[in-house]
């Protein structure tokens, strides 16, 4: 867990290759790497150029608006911005969310991660998967997929259009629905609209169960290669169930260390901040947070679909925890840490998803009227949810007018900054240095990114300490001049 080609130590000696932009990803970001004359990296960053700004947008708005605009943050991820902006306002009123309501928020949350999760892996992972990192770039896309694998592109499509279904059918809107409010839902589900998603639920498990067999395949036809590609140490955090179990929609915060070591457990996320601090760094929009008892240095880790799999004790379905055991074993019995290995803990939840969606269709519960509730106001709301991506925490405060007086949100991508900056190093020291570059061999760069599924339009966040930079280029694309805007304000050439 170090900071190794975070700076070079002479910058201005150096050559400049800038991939951009990461593609199949959601949103803008690009990737720096500066050499020597004989190839070795020096320094590699991984950089998020689009920012935020939801902090201020939502001030001086009623809070009650707030779940409904912040999904605008993002269109793959929305559900998973309102439940986390919903679960903050609940507390801000009071509230003890119904029984009913938060069976259908957790089913709403389930077609959220079934359908964000297909999307990733067979429309923007899979290429690089079944191809080759190295392959073709005409062929190493979606459209290619589709041409060599039809099966498999109309299952991912299937999947991704079921879990919208769901999404549809508890919040009114595949994207942006209405559906969840402060302290419940306004609506139920129906004995019709269970039965509709009931008739295609079986064939969504087994597509779900061939997903994970296809990336079990492909992990364990190259282990070795799969196990260190881009592969380093670090420690995990998730939310948990009060008995251990993987939660998606509540519980407690875990974080464990590189050796599997406890740092802390079942922890109140409503004061994150006795455990998790922000640092800004001057070459990012992104924060980078770190575990305070393990400072900044040592105290960075990840989070999302391996975070989840490997902190869990056990997930609360059949399938998807014999599917948990299995890949604990490939890992040793520890915690798994290769990069690549987000892929299959990401499908292992996917099937979770699926089954956890059956359970809750045959619930009666959904068809219950008692859907919402009130208590004693509070100024100060807080939120986390497991989203697709990894642990989302919104945090909001309001003023007796009840308008937003403050907002921090800290997603998934955010959490995982330095993680995808030390694994892009990691790629770079292991296929890029010394080497002539190519197109394949950036990709590697970016199958190491694409491996944590970021969400870059929803992570940046920096307002008042931004860097710029400006280059202008000529015709042929030599560099005429480059201003830099530092954090502090100044400005450099």
């Amino acid at each position: 867990m170090t900071f190794n080609l975070e700076t070079a130590a002479h910058p201005e000696n150096l050559k400049r290759i800038v991939i951009e932009p990461v593609t199949r990803v959601e949103g803008h970001g690009k990737v720096t790497l500066l050499l020597d004359e004989d190839n070795r990296v020096h320094q590699a960053r991984f950089h998020i150029v689009e920012f935020r700004g939801f902090e201020k947008f939502v001030q001086g708005r009623p809070f009650w608006e707030v779940p409904v605009l912040v999904q605008r943050l993002c269109g793959i991820c929305p559900v998973s911005h309102n439940l986390a902006a919903c679960k903050a306002m609940d507390m801000i009123i009071g509230a003890t969310v119904p029984a009913a309501a938060d069976k259908l928020r957790r089913l709403m949350h389930m077609g959220q991660i079934l359908q964000s999760h297909a999307l990733h892996f067979f429309h923007l992972s899979a290429p690089d998967l079944l191809f080759g990192f190295d392959a073709a770039v005409g062929k190493r896309n979606i459209a290619g997929l589709a041409a060599a694998y039809p099966d498999i592109a109309r299952q991912g499509v299937a999947l991704r259009r079921y879990g919208q279904e769901v999404i549809r059918l508890t919040s009114g809107k595949r994207v942006h629905g209405t559906g969840v409010i402060p302290g419940g839902m306004n609506k139920n589900l129906s004995h019709d609209e269970c039965d509709y998603l009931l008739k295609e639920i079986d064939q969504i498990i087994a597509w779900s169960q061939a997903a994970v067999e296809l990336i079990k395949a492909i992990y364990c036809e190259r282990p070795d290669f799969h196990d260190s590609f881009g592969s380093y140490r670090s420690s995990f955090m998730s939310l948990v169930r009060a008995d251990g179990a993987l939660d998606l929609y509540h519980g407690g915060l875990r974080a464990r260390d590189e050796h599997g070591q406890t740092i802390f457990d079942h922890v109140d996320y409503t004061h994150y901040w006795d455990y998790i601090h922000e640092e800004v760094k001057s070459w990012s929009y992104m924060k980078f947070p770190f575990i305070r008892a393990h400072g900044r240095e040592q105290g960075w880790y990840r989070v999302g679909p391996l975070a989840r799999i490997n902190n869990c004790d056990f997930i609360p379905t059949q399938r998807a925890d014999a599917e948990r055991k299995i890949f604990k074993e490939f890992g040793g019995g520890s915690a798994t840490q290769a990069t690549l290995a987000y892929h299959w803990a990401r499908m292992i939840e996917m099937l979770h998803a699926a089954e956890a969606i059956q359970e809750l269709l045959h619930d009666p519960d959904l068809q219950s009227d008692d859907l919402v509730s009130s208590g004693e106001r509070q100024l100060r709301g807080v939120g986390v949810i497991e989203a697709p991506r990894g642990t989302l925490i919104h945090h909001y405060r309001i003023n007796e007018d009840e308008q937003i007086v403050r907002a921090n949100l800290i997603v998934a991508t955010t959490h995982n900054n330095q993680a995808m900056n030390e694994a892009v190093r990691q790629v770079a020291l292991q296929y890029l240095d010394g080497q002539q570059i190519t197109e394949g061999l950036l990709n590697h760069v970016e199958v190491a990114i694409r491996a944590f599924d970021p969400c870059l339009s929803c992570a940046t966040h920096a307002l008042g300490k931004m860097p710029l930079e400006v280059e202008l280029l000529d015709a042929t694309g030599t560099l005429i001049q480059r201003l830099i805007k530092d954090s502090d304000g100044r400005h450099r050439a």
